[in-house]
Order: C-alpha cells, then structure tokens, then sequence
C-alpha cells in the first residue's frame, strides 16, 4: 500500500491490550492488527449488506 494515510486513534486502554496481545498472538504489529481486524469487519459488514 504506497497510498496509506497516518490516522491517530484513541482507544479504551481495554482494547488497547486486547490488540497488543492480539498482534502478540500473531506475529503482527499493532497497526497490521487494528487493520486486518477493519478489513474482517469490512468483509462482515458487505456480506451482510449482498
């Protein structure tokens, strides 16, 4: 992705670890978590809507 825009984000300190362990979890870092977690909720979201 050549085209990526920097965006701050606030979370709950809850979420916060969730997606620090998650990305643990899975070899990710925080930031490819929180992305591949919208894109699965993208994903939900237009299947939803089809």
């Amino acid at each position: 992705m050549t085209d990526r825009k920097p965006m701050q984000l606030r979370l709950p300190p809850d979420l916060k670890d969730w997606i620090k362990d998650q990305a643990e979890s899975n070899g990710r870092s925080q930031n490819s978590e929180v992305v591949q977690v919208i894109r699965a909720a993208k994903v939900r979201s237009e299947q939803t809507a089809a």
